[in-house]
Order: C-alpha cells, then structure tokens, then sequence
C-alpha cells in the first residue's frame, strides 16, 4: 500500500489494505463527537465508503465507536449523524469497560498511560476516520481523532488542555497505534476553537494511509504547521536512536 492515497471525495470507493480481508473485528473511530453537519463531523457517505469497502472484502464485525467530551449519551448523536448501518456496532465510549495501557515511550510528554475501552482490544484492526479541520492555525486530523476514546470520567477534557493538548495527542499516538488513517475531507473546516462556528470551505479530497502520513500529508495540503506532529517525530528519533 503506498503511504498516502488523496483521492476525490466524489465517487469515493475506499480499498482496503489486505489485513482487512483477514480481520475477524474491525474498529472505525469517527470523528462524531456532536450532532453538527460534516466537517465538524465525518460524512455519512464517506463513513458508509469505509464500511462498504470492508464488506467487500471480509464478513468481520464492524464496529464504531466514539465518545462525548461531556459524557452525553451518543445513540441520540449516531440517529442525528444518520449513522445507521446494517450489521454495524455502535458504541458508546462512557459505556464501555476500561483498561489501563502503558505508554511505551521512556520519557513521556504528559501520559504514562491512559484508560481506553476494551472494546478496542477485542477489534484486530483499527481505523480512525477523522474530518478535515484546521483549528487554531493548526491542523487536527486522524491522531487527534482518538481523544475522543479517552473516557471523559477517567480523563477530563479540562485536565488534558492543562497538560498541553499537543503533547497529549503525540502520547497517545504512541499508547494507541492505530493501523490505517482517513481523513474525510469533502470539505474543510477552518476554525479559531469552536466546530459550530468555523469557516466551510469545498476540497472534495479523501486521504488514506498510515496515521501519521496521512496527517502530514493533510497539512501540506492545507498548508498549516501542525503541532503535534513536531512532537511525534521527536520522540520517534528518540525511540530509533
């Protein structure tokens, strides 16, 4: 599979990595945490791709889940989004059980480890379908993504903005290795901090590929710094040397 794919958003038709055709549970993190219209959240078109695509290739369960920054209820979120599919399990982050993983890096930024639902765990391939947003000046793409598995109750949201949102993200790129990233940019959001409020530009782009590629690959396109990729790559070369 070549790094990064950018295809049109029009049309789109998501290829699976061959892994996918051996998975027995496949886990899509959605970038849904509101009931707001794409590209404060991912498209039901791009989101039903992805699950057309899998089904293509294998009959493993799906699942998806996502979580509420405030502990909100997310069935009412899902039915809002429209993300109602045929043998697709939805869930709830607030309502899963939690485990504790270890950051793996020696020196971590902010977290040595982090509670995430055992669900994840059960699922042997992960995707993180995020939307195209530029926040602050500063790209927020698929890594970013998976704040939204952090239980609300076991990490507060106002806890992590103290710790330096950057550096969390970069732990958690490293606590939770995500094996394939998209990034649903039928449009783009560019916003000083809040998704309601934002600027909606058309970009009719899908990017696919590894996580970290696919970011990077993301702010070049929208020609931002991105912050947390800074980070990540730091304390990669500090891992490989």
């Amino acid at each position: 599979m070549e790094k990064v794919k950018v295809l049109p958003a029009s049309g789109f038709v998501f290829t699976p990595p061959s892994p996918v055709a051996q998975a027995r549970r496949v886990l899509i993190k959605p970038q849904a945490p509101l009931p707001l219209p794409h590209p404060a959240t991912v498209s039901r078109e791009t989101l039903g791709a992805v699950i057309a695509g899998i089904r293509r290739v294998s009959d493993a369960d799906i699942v998806v889940m996502e979580g509420n920054p405030r502990g909100k209820p997310m069935l009412p979120i899902y039915k809002a989004l429209n993300y109602s599919f045929p043998r697709v399990l939805l869930l709830d982050v607030k309502d899963s059980q939690c485990v504790e993983i270890d950051n793996p890096l020696s020196k971590p930024y902010t977290l040595a480890a982090a509670c995430i639902p055992t669900a994840l765990l059960s699922c042997d391939y992960w995707i993180s379908l995020a939307s195209f947003q530029v926040i602050g000046g500063s790209g927020s793409f698929t890594i970013p993504n998976l704040l939204g598995l952090l239980p609300p109750f076991k990490h507060p949201p106002r806890e992590l903005r103290a710790l330096g949102m950057d550096k969390v993200i970069a732990d958690l790129y490293f606590i939770l290795p995500f094996d394939l990233g998209i990034i649903d940019g039928r449009k783009k959001l560019v916003t000083p901090g809040d998704p309601a409020k934002g600027q909606v530009e058309d970009l009719d782009r899908v990017l696919v590929g590894d996580p970290l590629e696919v970011d990077r690959e993301a702010s070049a396109l929208a020609g931002v710094t991105t912050r947390y990729l800074k980070l990540i790559d730091l304390a990669r070369k500090e891992v490989e040397g």
